[in-house]
């Protein structure tokens, strides 16, 4: 008994140890620094080395973040600058694993991605299964999905991207983001209509949001400026479907700057394509009157920022 006694008397001085280290390494992690507080996070493992209780867990994800805090992309080959971003990602997976809580579980996954980026360790084939993991443990959350996306957009895998983003629109049909993920990958790839229908699609999910009209207007001038290759008769089309959309914004927001400069910017373009004088005349004379509204609104913008 006396044993036991003495077991469990030491036992309850390592935790009191490990809170008070846990402590200290929380009030030096949030003065940014990040080194001393990497040596209290080490203490407070080091205290109970038989495991931290559930309350203490978090300290693999803290310490994993105080050394990816102290590496520096800059001097990637140097081998002590190298061993913090190794210890980060041996702390961050600790974290995944023991944490219960799920939202510091999915937090330190995020962080372990993170680590294995271009810019840190750049192994991509390493991160795919963590993503997945992430996926499968919230398959509702289109983020995961996007990075996921992302990373086999950035190892060409073209085809595997484009289905994690339709994914993430299963998932959430009704989010926004989702439609914006897909224009942003559809324009990347050039592929100009499929680029327009999500952002039409985004723009039926917020049809009071003048941004997402606006967003449409500007696509579609755009498209008309850059693509010489474009037959008069689809410039025309687009300038009109960008009008539309950029009067639906103005029509939400009457003082929106960038949709009342942009809707004299596809006037313009609209000019270009006249035949008839007084008519290209008339497109020009407006063109240049919202030109000077959208002036005019910024100098009152700039004007209320200072006063």
């Amino acid at each position: 008994m006396l044993v036991a006694f003495l077991a469990s008397g030491c036992g309850q001085y390592a935790l009191l140890q490990a809170r008070k280290a846990w402590k200290d390494a929380n009030q030096l992690y949030r003065a940014q620094d990040y080194e001393r507080a990497a040596a209290k996070y080490e203490e407070v493992i080091a205290s109970l080395p038989d495991g931290l209780p559930d309350e203490l867990k978090a300290a693999y994800f803290f310490l994993g973040n105080s050394y990816d805090n102290l590496y520096r992309p800059a001097r990637r080959g140097e081998a002590d600058n190298d061993t913090l971003l190794t210890k980060a990602v041996a702390n961050y997976k600790m974290a995944a694993e023991s944490i219960t809580d799920s939202q510091m579980r999915q937090l330190s996954l995020q962080y372990l991605v993170a680590a294995y980026g271009a810019d840190k360790l750049n192994d991509p084939a390493q991160a795919e299964p963590v993503l997945l993991k992430m996926i499968d443990m919230e398959p509702g959350e289109p983020t995961n999905y996007f990075v996921l996306g992302k990373l086999y957009e950035d190892v060409g895998s073209y085809d595997q991207a484009e289905a994690m983003y339709l994914k993430a629109r299963d998932v959430r049909p009704n989010d926004s983001a989702v439609y914006m993920q897909l224009a942003r990958f559809y324009n990347d790839q050039g592929n100009f209509e499929k680029t327009m229908e999500a952002l039409h699609q985004r723009a039926t999910m917020e049809p009071s949001n003048p941004e997402a009209h606006y967003f449409v207007a500007n696509y579609y001038w755009d498209k008309v400026f850059r693509d010489f290759r474009l037959r008069d008769e689809d410039k025309r089309e687009y300038i009109a479907k960008g009008l539309d959309a950029v009067d639906k914004a103005i029509a939400l927001n009457d003082e929106y700057i960038e949709a009342i400069t942009y809707r004299g910017l596809l006037l313009r373009l609209e000019a270009n394509l006249e035949r008839n004088r007084p008519r290209q005349e008339a497109l020009i004379k407006e063109a240049e009157a919202l030109q000077a509204k959208a002036k005019e609104l910024q100098q009152k913008k700039i004007a209320g920022v200072s006063d």
